[in-house]
């Protein structure tokens, strides 16, 4: 099977390669780009072989044993939150779209940074393992774990067909791989690999992937961004002026009939109608509250011994993210300038693939194999945090919680997590290969939209109202996930147009492709309506140790030195 995909991928013709092939560049030989491939699996396994000896106890799996330092924590955020919608949908919007596309890494970063002014921390000194020790802390413990770790699945499974269908898009181009049917099988492959990562070195070894990730990440997209001005033979004037001039001239323009110059300004994409402006809003709203409500970037703050080394962690992340959203207008224009919307849109994949073609035009195929084996590791580093939250989120919420009223021995506990990793695997492999022509920073901004409907309301109704109750949390829960879910499947996201999920159905009611800014207002409402119009819990005393806790960590760490 193996040596009859090699062949395959040697001897495919693809679009991307024909595309390339009339702009003077080889794509390269596809045995050569396995070869890096390979490699940079060999290598990151051993790692994760590695830290996995060490994985025994539930928190080994969960958390790593909560021993990283507040430097390597944040390197891994950064892994972790730097996905393959940053790296590769992100620079395909915005060479197709301008500032349009820029919106998402304006979006992304903000949101990371209400992220940690509102929840990061206390979530940090409350919680465990997961989102739900904090949502549950001085709630009725059953029904509120059990709705947040619904929530949490739902959440990490949107997030993961992201990733997958990014992978799909990467590998393909690279490999040369036209054919569906090869698409498929590499979605698969990506697939095994993350659950082998994750069975084999818990959150450990998902951790040193991540901060490997991180390194390798902003290495490539510093190197891109010099030579990019370099090949465009000046700075961000030049660059534009070029971005500017090869729209004009595309077949992409003339069947969308905008002025090249609309590429520098807003409403590209988003300022055709009154609709197009209102999910631009709604895109918007879902990114900067979507973060406070993804399990799993709060459960990165469970890997650091004291408050202490997660604020560090915190520094280094912002650094690290804040410049890497600030390097992808670089790399976008640089893509719409050097490569071109033709033959980006032409790619399989499409706009997914405008950053490796960008490496291929820049220095050739063997550069453009190290930059897609980096795209590479961003899926497998961010599917593998994901796949460790929602496994976690079964066993120790649902299963030893729920089910076993929290008598469950930590052995059964890593099991069970280990047997979700693999049923996850299997789900996202199927909805990646539904997902994968859609760009994946939008297939993002779905899963930010459900956390932030889902998930963020009630955490912050958790830590900063007191009168909140169990009647409010599970109200505010159903009501952003079932609400976003069902507002995503009747939008124009799943049926309606050709670039629908679904292209050939129409079952679209809901104009807006981004369903955040009816969900999560829904969903806040839901959590207080549930809690003026129900029976108190009761719980006073939780509530304020509660509060203490999550503004000084007592209960969680030994005393440290300030």
């Amino acid at each position: 099977m193996f040596s009859a995909s090699l062949a395959q991928a040697s001897t495919n013709v693809t679009t991307v390669a024909q595309a390339a092939a009339e702009q003077g560049l080889d794509a390269g030989n596809p045995l050569i780009n396995i070869a890096v491939f390979a490699g940079f699996i060999i290598v990151t396994m051993a790692i994760v072989t590695r830290a996995g000896k060490t994985t025994s106890e539930a928190s080994d799996f969960y958390t790593g044993g909560g021993q990283f330092s507040g430097r390597q924590n944040g390197l891994a955020i950064s892994g972790d939150y730097l996905s393959a919608a940053s790296f590769l949908g992100i620079v395909g919007a915005i060479a197709l779209y301008g500032y349009d596309g820029f919106l998402y890494s304006i979006g992304f970063f903000v949101a990371w940074l209400f992220a940690l002014l509102l929840v990061a921390e206390p979530m940090r000194n409350v919680g465990r393992f997961t989102m739900a020790d904090v949502l549950s802390f001085r709630l009725r413990q059953k029904p509120v774990r059990l709705a947040a770790a619904i929530a949490t699945v739902f959440v990490s499974l949107f997030y993961l067909v992201a990733q997958m269908a990014g992978a799909g898009s990467l590998v393909s181009v690279l490999l040369g791989l036209d054919q569906k049917v090869w698409q498929y099988i590499t979605v698969g492959i990506v697939g095994a690999v993350m659950t082998a990562y994750v069975l084999i070195g818990g959150m450990k070894g998902t951790t040193y992937v991540q901060m490997i990730k991180a390194v390798l990440l902003v290495t490539a997209v510093v190197v891109m961004i010099i030579l990019t001005f370099i090949a465009a033979g000046g700075g961000f004037t030049t660059l534009f002026d070029q971005a500017i001039e090869t729209h004009r001239n595309s077949a992409f323009l003339a069947e969308r009939a905008y002025e090249a110059e609309d590429i520098m300004k807003p409403g590209l994409k988003y300022g055709s109608d009154i609709w197009t402006q209102l999910d631009f809003i709604s895109l918007g709203v879902s990114l900067l509250f979507g973060v406070g409500g993804l399990p799993h970037v709060l459960m990165r703050f469970y890997t650091v011994p004291t408050a202490v080394e997660a604020r560090r962690s915190v520094t280094w992340a912002i650094v690290i993210i804040g410049s890497f959203y600030l390097m992808t207008l670089v790399l976008g224009y640089g893509a719409a300038a050097l490569v071109g919307p033709d033959i980006i849109v032409a790619a399989p994949g499409g706009a997914n693939a405008a950053a490796p073609l960008l490496a291929l035009e820049l220095m050739g195929p063997i550069f453009m194999a190290v930059v897609a084996a980096v795209a590479f590791a961003t899926v497998l580093a961010v599917v593998a945090g994901l796949t460790i939250t929602a496994s976690a989120s079964v066993a120790h919420d649902i299963y030893d919680a729920v089910l076993r009223d929290g008598e469950a021995s930590e052995e059964s506990q890593v099991r069970i997590s280990r047997i979700t990793v693999i049923v996850l695997g299997i789900a996202s492999v199927i909805l990646g290969i539904l997902a994968m022509e859609q760009n994946v920073a939008f297939l993002v901004s779905l899963a930010f939209a459900i956390a932030a409907s889902a998930n963020l309301p009630t955490i912050l109704y958790s830590l900063y109202w007191r009168k909140f109750n169990t009647t409010g949390a599970i109200a505010s829960m159903y009501t952003g996930l079932i609400g976003s879910l069902l507002l995503i499947f009747f939008s124009p996201a799943v049926s309606g147009t050709e670039s629908s999920m679904v292209p050939g159905a129409d079952w679209a009611i809901f104009p807006l492709t981004s369903p955040g800014l009816v969900s999560i207002p829904l969903a806040f409402l839901a959590g207080y309506l549930g809690t003026v119009l129900s029976k108190p819990d009761n719980l006073d005393h939780l509530a304020a140790e509660m509060e203490v806790r999550s503004m000084t960590g007592v209960g969680v760490e030994a005393p440290v030195d300030h």
